[in-house]
């Protein structure tokens, strides 16, 4: 099943503060309380001479495997220096795929992980005193710890600038002022939550003129190099009017800017090839963001092959989706894979299947 473009976005984003954070930047970083080492490790407390990011993922998010490989580049870049890297599982539903994920991530995830330790906290010690704590309610979330202990940063790995990490290592970052800048940020992250409630009524409703009030409000809310988060919220707004040559523009900006970004460009193509509001389709820009998402993921991604086979499908490619959609099948495990096959038959039989 391909999440909508809105669940993009909420997923890939943690979700906002809903009440006061005991753990902010500027605070001594809680105790390492983790389970069972997977990889590495283990590490049992926070060195002096190092630096640390922990962060918090899991096995079923989509968004984690997107940032992963990102991290893991941060980590060979800079373990020489000084920087560990913790990827703390977190909220997993079964601590036995974790091994396999990590197994199969091979040179995508060569840092340290482990699981959260449940012997006393059903949810995870690691999760109620780092996440729970500091009102972190959605993953991918990443802490930097700096050496003298203090949390540094919080936030999005994806949205952690080399810099930070090379002020931390250098012993150069302003912690107190970082503290007070992230005081400020959670002040708006308060403020952006009643808009984005308003918004998403706005967009029931259909009331597009409200909704694009409401992205106004939250584009002064948030930094500049945060604002390409409303770019969705954007995209739908411009389906909805049926204004789909703005849409499509707005879909070609989106798509090379994150052309390393392969559920992007997937989400953005099923979206453009499956989405009923959508009576004009652009296959030939479905296609062309498909085929990144294909590259950026190495063509190793199920569901992205998938998407590339249906939008070549619906062109006339019916040879081309086939072969996608066999390559898909053959990555593709469990559930997946069954769906996958399903589809594979109705393209040999000349049909093209619902979308989901």
């Amino acid at each position: 099943m391909k999440w909508t473009a809105a669940l993009l976005v909420l997923a890939a984003s943690p979700m906002l503060a809903l009440a006061e954070p005991t753990l902010k930047v500027g605070d001594p970083a809680p105790k390492l309380e983790t389970g069972k080492w997977i990889q590495g490790g283990p590490v049992k407390q926070f060195s002096k001479d190092k630096a640390y990011i922990v962060e918090f993922w899991a096995t079923w998010c989509g968004p984690c495997k997107v940032s992963i490989p990102h991290l893991n580049e941060t980590y060979l870049k800079y373990k020489d220096k000084g920087l560990v890297v913790i990827g703390q599982d977190c909220w997993e539903r079964d601590d036995d795929l974790v091994a396999p994920f990590v197994k199969n991530m091979g040179e995508k995830m060569t840092y340290c992980v482990a699981l959260d330790d449940k012997t006393s906290e059903k949810k995870g010690a690691m999760s109620k005193t780092w996440m729970e704590a500091a009102e972190r309610n959605g993953i991918p979330s990443a802490f930097l710890v700096d050496k003298k202990g203090q949390i540094a940063w919080i936030g999005h790995p994806l949205q952690l600038k080399e810099s930070i990490i090379e002020d931390v290592l250098a012993g150069n970052f302003d912690v107190a002022k970082a503290a007070e800048q992230y005081g400020e940020e959670q002040k708006n992250e308060a403020k952006l939550q009643t808009i984005w409630g308003d918004l998403s009524r706005a967009m029931q409703k259909k009331d597009w003129d409200a909704a694009e009030a409401k992205l106004a409000s939250a584009e002064k809310l948030l930094p500049e190099d945060g604002r390409n988060s409303l770019d969705m919220p954007r995209f739908n707004i411009l389906v909805g009017k049926k204004d789909f040559a703005e849409a499509y523009k707005l879909a070609t900006r989106i798509s090379e800017a994150h052309k390393e970004n392969a559920m992007t460009q997937n989400e953005l193509a099923w979206r453009i090839a499956t989405d009923e509001a959508i009576t004009e389709r652009d296959l030939k820009l479905a296609e062309t963001i498909a085929r990144r998402g294909v590259t950026a993921s190495k063509s190793k991604d199920p569901a992205i092959l998938d998407t590339l086979a249906r939008v070549c499908f619906m062109q006339d490619k019916k040879d081309e989706a086939i072969k996608l959609q066999q390559a898909a099948v053959e990555q593709a495990e469990g559930d997946m894979k069954k769906e996958l096959q399903k589809t594979l038959e109705s393209y040999k039989s000349g049909k093209l299947p619902q979308s989901e």
